[in-house]
């Protein structure tokens, strides 16, 4: 099969490997369509230790099963591969199993790539009349209703407004779940004139350069210390930051305010099997939208597509690849 491989800093190659080989209990899916994931740039720019060159990257994808018993069916891919025997799997918390893998990092190949070998458990039918191209949006839209989910647990008494920072994917899916589980003001912050352009336009969103309005409720869907900084002085006593972006470990947080204010810090990460089963069933009856917000680009075009995100020539949120083309 073809495949995108990673080979170095900022290095990417189109490559003939080995089709993948499912084990037992696995399923071999023929790829429709793999979106590029932050984590992906991280892996790209050499940022990120757990993803070391050779390596398959992309861990967004749906496709349809080939061989087996349920050949032909059509699947998006839950990427996050987990025990399930361990407390945190039995306790529906399986995204804190001590012994997850996620595809795209050793020792599973990713989804640049015409296949993929996945676990029955890992694989949530999709509907004739849903586009796999938007049902491979289920991953990074799970990762948001994840965050979105303990957010407005951790208020008691809910909340009508909320900021995002980061109008990247994360950030425009956490506006999207966020409304969805009935915050009616939520605004974006993005620094990117073109992309605050393509979610205003496009997305239908609330977008500003900057955030000034504080709010019971915000999310950093970006991660440095810039925005934790941000979060820390936009929450408003008593209030919640979620934290999803992982753009570098340090700095930012205004403990002092946080400690007098009582505001609540949670860091979130990925998903539960069932924020993704939930996820894609709010994909499937439209409760996130048209989502027709994404590029579509050919896996023999994606070193010119991470150049491109690298560059910040990319308005689209999402750039999704296309593994026969």
């Amino acid at each position: 099969m073809k495949a995108l491989v990673y080979e170095g800093v900022e290095t990417l190659a189109l490559r003939e490997v080995a089709d993948p080989v499912p084990h037992a209990g696995e399923h071999l899916i023929r790829l429709a369509a793999s979106g590029i994931c932050g984590s992906d740039m991280h892996a790209y720019l050499g940022h990120d230790v757990r993803r070391p060159a050779p390596l398959i990257l992309g861990h967004e994808a749906a496709g349809t099963v080939t061989g087996g018993p349920r050949d032909g069916e059509r699947v998006t891919i839950n990427p996050l591969v987990t025990c399930g025997t361990c407390p945190a799997c039995t306790g529906g918390r399986e995204n804190l199993c001590p012994e997850r893998q996620i595809i795209s990092m050793p020792p599973r190949e990713g989804a640049f790539a015409q296949f993929v070998a996945m676990p029955e458990r890992n694989l949530v039918t999709v509907p004739e009349d849903v586009p796999l191209a938007k049902a491979a949006l289920a991953e990074p839209l799970a990762v948001s209703w994840h965050a979105a989910r303990l957010a407005l647990a951790a208020l008691p008494g809910g909340s009508d407004r909320a900021v995002v920072l980061g109008g990247g994917a994360i950030g425009l899916a956490a506006a999207l779940a966020l409304r969805a589980m009935g915050v009616k003001d939520v605004t974006i912050a993005e620094p990117n004139a073109a992309r605050r352009a393509h979610l205003a336009d496009v997305c239908g969103q609330t977008v500003t350069d900057t955030a000034t309005q504080n709010a019971p409720l915000v999310i950093d869907a970006v991660g440095y210390g810039a925005t934790r900084a941000a979060a820390s002085a936009l929450a408003t006593p008593g209030g919640v930051i979620a934290h999803v972006g992982l753009g570098e470990d340090a700095g930012g947080l205004d403990i002092r305010r946080m400690t007098l204010q009582e505001i609540t810090f949670i860091g979130t990460y990925t998903y539960t099997a069932k924020d993704f089963r939930d996820t894609a069933a709010a994909i499937f009856d439209g409760r996130l939208g048209p989502l027709d917000w994404t590029e579509a680009r050919p896996l023999s075009g994606a070193a010119e597509a991470f150049a491109d995100l690298r560059a910040g020539r990319v308005a689209a949120p999402k750039i999704m690849l296309d593994p026969w083309s």
